[in-house]
């Protein structure tokens, strides 16, 4: 499977309507091709079944350079898997892409990608850490998408609640940031969080709160 079959295979379901739909709502400038994301699930899907990691790593590095929108989500969910032997290659593509994000949606995907690769080697987190004190917003919001696992153990080993403070002190710092892409992400991650940590996530407020947006405080507490 090359770059070019695959991308062969996602224009074929095509839809202009959609296409210019998605280009006025993700706004970022590049090609749209207005293929539902279902489709790219399904066909993601077949090519991780059918080749190995090193043909997905090169596929998923021809999607994304393409610049189109489906072909970069495509490339992002043709990584997404838990188990990955080896995974250096894969993580060091998905890590390779934090430059290029311009779009919360495709930055998403690539974080999914990117969850599996932290998970299975939460070593990483340190080169995750030169992420947030990046001029590149998107970089920098990546840094708390990225590491939302942390937010979801209800009984963290001390491990994990080690690098559950290690990001909330990163998120600390983003407090007072006033855009809005920094500020969500610092709700979003406090919101997870608290479904599993709410005292953690109290006293992040009660120490931070008044440093971020009012929106962004209010979004982080939905549901304490």
């Amino acid at each position: 499977m090359t770059p070019e079959a695959a991308l062969a295979e996602i224009t074929a379901h095509a839809d202009p309507e959609r296409a210019t739909g998605a280009q006025a709502y993700h706004k970022a400038d590049r090609t749209y091709l207005g293929v539902p994301n279902p489709v790219l699930n399904d066909l993601t899907k077949t090519w991780r079944q059918e080749l190995d990691i090193e043909t997905r790593v090169a596929l998923a590095d021809g999607l994304w350079k393409t610049d189109i929108f489906e072909a970069r989500i495509a490339a992002a969910k043709v990584l997404t898997q838990a188990r990955i032997t080896p995974d250096d290659t894969t993580w060091a593509l998905i890590k390779s892409w934090a430059p290029d994000f311009d779009s919360w949606a495709i930055a998403d995907h690539a974080c999914l990608a990117g969850q599996k690769r932290l998970i299975a080697d939460p070593s990483r987190l340190d080169e995750i850490e030169d992420w947030t004190t990046s001029d590149h917003m998107w970089t920098k919001r990546a840094a708390l998408v990225i590491t939302l696992p942390w937010t979801k153990q209800n009984h963290p080993k001390p491990h994990e609640a080690e690098a559950r403070d290690r990001i909330l002190g990163w998120a600390a710092s983003y407090a007072p940031d006033g855009r809005w892409f920094i500020q969500k992400a610092i709700s979003w991650w406090l919101r997870d969080l608290s479904k599993h940590d709410p005292d953690r996530t109290r006293a992040f407020l009660a120490k931070h709160g008044d440093t971020m947006k009012v929106f962004a405080r209010k979004d982080a507490a939905k549901y304490l």
